[in-house]
């Protein structure tokens, strides 16, 4: 009984809601119009683009002008829009003003001020928090620039922590990351443009570059990839990135995610774009090679040899994190003539009651590391380093006691799994983790000849991948005329040359030391 009035209630209701795709077109065929001179015909409309009473945010204000002698109405949404700045210069200076000849942008305290004639346009600023002013007999309203989207306020960089250097970094308010590039480079040829990516809602990125810096043919490139896209809804960066990235198989990253305004400001300023979009608290650095996941900004930050010595560090755990597992189930398989005989006889020893081949065991660890991390970034920030701890060492000495996992595989796993922290870039970090399996998986089956073959595979296929363009593994291959800023980077006054796989319009850098 219960079952069948449900199913009675669901189908009413299905009866009496009008279908989605009759409601948009419905909708679509109102924003086509015109404002009429007419102001209650204009207020049916928007109310009925608006579902007013039912949205409860949308606020009309219908009041009376005496210095035009008119009837009007004011509609904003009230939670993105300040509604303090609404009262104070928009409602009062209308309301005391007593001139008949002074024009709407006259009047208001509002520091942007445009007429429409569309409900489209109208519709369109209203949902950016902008307030609608309509004026009865005037066949075109008022769009009045008062925003107010709550956001968090300018934090330090979580994933990007650097010791020296800048602590501020990117929030979900483009504006704000905007005014964050525009402190550190203040040139007025440094460009703001908007391109809408999705039709149901009309989010907003802003593509940023310096005009007569930048490469005018990447810079049209990027903004008709981004007008092409034919979708719904795109909320922030992280799911653009996955519609204009050129590979989306590929397991190398194409495109670089920075937090930081500083290196974002660098890279601007090397000839790169730069993407921002509401509700992202980072940035898309187009294009990206493999040295800009692998370089930090703390390399320039710090002194020349300390800076170098990182990066040394850095490349060393890059190998140790792919290698070291791969290497271990190679030669305790296939080569055991390169293990010294006293390694050779503890190895065998301490393997001894292992029921299992080293490559099981060795994925036996990874995948217990992989999941430990994965459970410490998931839970509470108080408990995640706890079960991080406490978990790798209950686990470990246990699988050893119980004879599951020699001593020397939690070795092996802990120090490639350590080393890959080193990787700092988040995408990069995944490629690398992955990355050692594949290798794990071919010294498995050939030994050092796999792994050999695999590495040679995978340079090949990163000397394929390019990004909007640009060679994944420039300048080094292809050689490119640069500042040689790879492995190891020079002295900061010596590197005078912008990348010259950007084609830029003035290569070299001005410098004080030239």
């Amino acid at each position: 009984m219960l079952k069948e009035m449900l199913r009675l209630i669901t189908k009413q209701q299905r009866n009496t809601a009008p279908p989605v795709d009759k409601l948009e077109g419905e909708q679509a065929h109102l924003k086509e119009k015109g404002f009429s001179r007419n102001l209650q015909e204009n207020l049916s409309i928007l109310k009925q683009l608006y579902s007013i009473p039912d949205n409860k945010d949308i606020k009309l204000r219908e009041l009376y002008l005496e210095g035009f002698n008119k009837q009007a109405a004011l509609l904003f949404i009230s939670t993105i829009t300040d509604v303090k700045s609404i009262e104070e210069n928009i409602l009062k200076p209308l309301t005391e003003n007593t001139a008949s000849d002074k024009k709407v942008k006259d009047i208001v305290a509002i520091q942007m001020v445009h007429e429409i004639t569309l409900y489209k346009d109208a519709v369109k600023d209203i949902n950016k928090g902008n307030a609608l002013l309509i004026l009865d007999g005037e066949p075109k309203a008022y769009i009045m620039d008062c925003p107010d989207f709550q956001s968090r306020a300018i934090e330090k960089p979580e994933s990007e922590i650097l010791i020296k250097g800048p602590k501020e970094a990117f929030n979900e308010k483009a504006v704000a990351n905007i005014s964050l590039l525009r402190k550190k480079i203040r040139n007025e040829n440094l460009i703001v443009e908007a391109v809408e990516v999705s039709q149901r809602s009309h989010n907003d990125v802003f593509v940023l570059y310096i005009r007569g810096l930048a490469n005018e043919k990447l810079i049209d490139n990027i903004k008709k990839r981004l007008g092409s896209l034919d979708v719904n809804s795109i909320q922030n960066l992280s799911l653009l990135e996955e519609y204009i990235e050129e590979r989306n198989y590929s397991l190398f990253p194409s495109i670089l995610s920075t937090e930081r305004p500083d290196r974002a400001a660098s890279f601007l300023e090397d000839g790169y774009i730069v993407l921002l979009m509401d509700n992202s608290p980072d940035s898309l650095v187009l294009p990206a090679t493999f040295w800009a996941f692998f370089h930090s900004p703390e390399d320039h930050y710090l002194r020349f040899f300390y800076g170098n010595f990182t990066r040394a560090l850095r490349m060393t755990a890059l190998f140790i994190t792919i290698f070291t597992s791969a290497i271990y189930v190679a030669i305790t398989t296939y080569h055991a003539e390169m293990i010294p005989p006293d390694l050779l006889l503890a190895i065998a020893a301490s393997r001894e009651k292992v029921p299992f081949p080293a490559v099981i065991e060795i994925l036996i660890m990874e995948l217990a590391f992989e999941l430990i991390r994965e459970a410490g970034l998931r839970v509470p920030s108080p408990i995640g380093p706890t079960i991080g701890i406490v978990g790798a060492l209950i686990l470990g000495q246990a699988a050893v006691e119980a004879n599951i996992i020699s001593p020397i595989v939690i070795i092996v796993v802990a120090l490639g799994g350590l080393s890959s922290f080193a990787v700092s870039d988040l995408s990069l970090n995944f490629a690398v983790r992955l990355t050692r399996f594949l290798f794990i998986l071919s010294a498995a089956m050939m030994g050092i000849y796999g792994m050999t073959a695999v590495f040679v595979g995978g340079l090949f296929y990163m000397v394929s991948i390019k990004s909007f363009g640009v060679p994944y593994l420039a300048p080094m291959s292809p050689n490119y005329k640069s500042s040689k800023d790879t492995i190891f980077r020079r002295l900061t006054k010596n590197e005078t040359l912008r990348p010259g796989f950007l084609k830029t319009t003035d290569l070299q850098k001005k410098t004080t030391g030239e």
